[in-house]
């Protein structure tokens, strides 16, 4: 089924439980850290300030100061939904929360208030519920993203490229697709060439993003975390200026760029990809864009239609009118 964020729950606390690895999680300083940054960098990311949060949660800002910074004697349920709910968690975020903070799930009766994400316009409510449907179609991974690369919906072709990666608290590819490429430790494992291919393009993408639009607090907020990564302020301050003066602004277009990921299937492996970004007038309304990684042959089989293949059965007798089919 395909992951609505802004149409309802998912199945990512489900599936975030079944597939952490036990005794990865941070230990000591390092998990003290971590807890102080999901937070803030939540926070951030909804354009937030303490005083906003304070206040959704009715209490001073003083004591949601103490919370950011840790000075809490015991995390309770009820403050952590609390803060997932303050801080519009989905489910997934919802669950690595307890995870961070406590070390075990939430409670299973808690389902995050998706509801608020929800267009108010009844025509695009529906509309995206129908969208919905038409992307499950598709049999290669799509996914809808708004100008921040906060994903709205993924189908299950892109849940299943994406199937083994491991919870974080602010990369995972259904919550933010950019925050995941630049910062999931597993990122690299699924998109080949990870850094020249998917890093440097996207950040050019992301600069282009944050000089139109210098207030975003959004985008203001992966901004700074590009800059507490010296490896990505490096990137994005030297890498992406030389790379856009070696190959070109065009290079940065994501629309028929041409990219390789490895699947985990093994009938796929290493398998090409050409990206194709496309929207709609009602998608254009709500500041969403589609983008499909469309598959090619698995590594190793011919290019054109593969019978008995995964995901090829859709394409047999598909052609160009305008080109002739060999033999002709």
């Amino acid at each position: 089924m395909p992951h609505l964020a802004a149409v309802g729950p998912s199945d990512g606390l489900v599936r975030a439980g079944e597939e952490r690895l036990a005794g990865e999680e941070p230990r000591g300083a390092v998990r003290t850290e971590r807890r102080k940054e999901i937070l803030r960098q939540r926070r951030e990311e909804l354009g937030l300030s303490q005083e906003d949060v304070a206040s959704r949660l009715r209490i001073s800002v003083r004591a949601y100061g103490n919370w950011e910074r840790g000075l809490v004697k015991e995390w309770t349920d009820r403050k952590l939904l609390a803060l997932a709910e303050a801080l519009e968690m989905s489910e997934r975020q919802c669950f690595w929360l307890f995870r961070v903070m406590v070390d075990r799930d939430p409670p299973p009766t808690w389902r995050a208030a998706e509801e608020n994400r929800l267009p108010q316009d009844p025509a695009q409510r529906d509309y995206l519920v129908d969208y919905a449907a038409l992307m499950e179609a598709v049999p290669y991974p799509s996914f809808l993203v708004d100008h921040r690369w906060d994903v709205a919906l993924t189908n299950s072709a892109f849940d299943r490229l994406f199937q083994s990666v491991r919870p974080h608290p602010t990369a995972l590819p259904d919550d933010n697709f950019l925050r995941f490429v630049l910062f999931h430790p597993d990122a690299a494992a699924v998109l080949e060439d990870h850094e020249p291919a998917w890093c440097v393009p996207l950040l050019a993408r992301f600069a282009t993003a944050l000089a139109e639009a210098p207030e975003d607090e959004g985008l203001r907020s992966i901004r700074q975390e590009v800059a507490r990564d010296p490896f990505m302020e490096a990137a994005y301050r030297y890498g992406v200026p030389h790379w856009l003066t070696t190959h070109g602004e065009a290079a940065a277009e994501l629309d028929g760029a041409v990219r390789t990921v490895r699947h985990p299937d093994p009938g796929w492996g290493l398998v090409r990809c050409r990206m194709v970004a496309e929207s709609s007038r009602m998608l254009e309304g709500m500041g969403l864009t589609r983008i499909t990684l469309v598959l090619s042959a698995p590594q190793g089989l011919p290019a054109g239609p593969v019978r008995g293949g995964a995901g090829f059965q859709q394409q047999q007798g598909a052609r160009l009118r305008a080109v002739p089919p060999l033999g002709e």
